[in-house]
């Protein structure tokens, strides 16, 4: 099972000092995160893609090459890649290029963007977020598994004869992800192309998770890629721990009042109780998130955010220790014990698609219906 960190990179007040960090140290922040994750042996870095303060990842493949150079086994990816904003022939080319910079070790995720003011921005309407998603994200497929595309569709200008460059590294495309917290119709599209579901598990009450996650098991059974319980799903979360959890929430509480995502909400009792977020020991983080499984079933990727609210670089660092050191080891060891055989450890890698050859469903544009139209001829 993999573990790792994600990062929103939001630039905020500390509530205990009044210091706001500048951007140029919030992104030197995240870079310090991402060699503490692989440092204490976690597996995935993923950033987030934001185009509005007070957030600075706006260019996610920038830091991940950036990152890439300074790490050796981390795997980087995306938390979230905007498939609806972004032109699909640019997330072609950026990631094929990071694929080629970071020696494969790369996946991504794909998701809508709920932030209403960012589409216009990009020319693009909210109203279309699913329509974009959907289109955009076919044509991503054929970018990168077709050589010369002849394409038109509704939100881009047509394609004659295009080739997209660099092509993915050893022919094989990322790994996707798609990332989505209320919406069936991203669930349904993971389960269609047989791609992992992630769903960042912070804001939702465990019945809402464990909805949205057995909708995308049962599609992706649907679509014969496997059974329901062999389908790829990702989680997030959110902790901070100390020694004892009266310490922990006295730390924390300030940064959670404060917090742009969920401050000023309910009290931070009742969010830990009503949603995932845990504030407390060590212990008691790996019993809480042992629990995830109880509702969304055997999972594959494990996010913790770790650097929201203004925590200082310091605390953040030492909490990825506490992490590394004491929490994924034994989370690592007892998930493997309850997972069944027939149920996969770890998403697709690089390496193991590879493995997997030019044959392998991976590499069709849409795997269920291509396997449909093979078995009916």
């Amino acid at each position: 099972m993999q573990f790792g960190i994600f990062t929103v990179g939001d630039v905020t007040t500390d509530p205990t000092n009044g210091r706001t960090p500048t951007e140029a140290e919030r992104i030197q922040a995240m870079v310090a995160i991402g060699e503490k994750a692989e440092e204490v042996g976690l597996d995935v870095f993923a950033t987030g893609e934001h185009h509005n303060p007070p957030f600075v990842p706006s260019s996610p493949t920038t830091m991940l090459g950036y990152l890439a150079a300074r790490t050796e086994r981390l795997i980087l990816s995306t938390a979230t890649t905007l498939i609806t904003t972004n032109d699909p022939v640019k997330i072609a080319e950026d990631f094929a290029m990071l694929q080629h910079l970071a020696g494969g070790r790369v996946d991504l995720m794909m998701g809508r963007g709920n932030t209403g003011p960012v589409y216009p921005w990009f020319g693009k309407d909210i109203r279309d977020g699913i329509p974009l998603a959907v289109e955009n994200y076919h044509l991503l497929r054929r970018l990168w598994r077709e050589q010369r595309i002849d394409w038109e569709g509704r939100f881009r200008g047509p394609l004659q004869g295009f080739t997209s460059t660099p092509a993915p590294l050893d022919g094989t495309p990322p790994f996707v992800w798609h990332g989505s917290i209320r919406s069936p119709e991203i669930a349904e599209q993971a389960a269609y192309y047989g791609d992992g579901f992630f769903h960042n598990n912070i804001f939702w009450n465990k019945e809402h998770t464990e909805q949205i996650v057995r909708l995308y098991r049962q599609r992706f059974e649907h679509y014969g890629h496997g059974s329901a319980d062999q389908a790829i799903v990702g989680l997030g979360g959110q902790v901070f721990m100390a020694e004892t959890e009266a310490e922990a929430k006295k730390r924390f509480r300030p940064y959670f009042d404060n917090a742009p995502v969920y401050g000023h909400g309910p009290s931070l009792e009742d969010f830990t109780e009503l949603t995932p977020l845990t504030v407390g020991t060590p212990e008691q983080v790996i019993e809480r998130t042992l629990g995830f499984a109880d509702y969304a079933g055997d999972y594959q990727r494990q996010l913790f955010l770790m650097d929201h609210a203004g925590l200082p670089l310091d605390v953040v660092l030492e909490q990825i220790e506490i992490l590394g050191r004491e929490v994924v080891p034994v989370l690592r060891k007892e998930f493997e014990l309850r997972r069944p055989e027939h149920v996969p450890s770890d998403p697709p890698t690089h390496a193991s698609l590879v493995a997997a050859g030019p044959d392998a469903p991976h590499h069709l544009v849409e795997p269920a219906r291509d396997r449909t139209a093979a078995e009916s001829n």
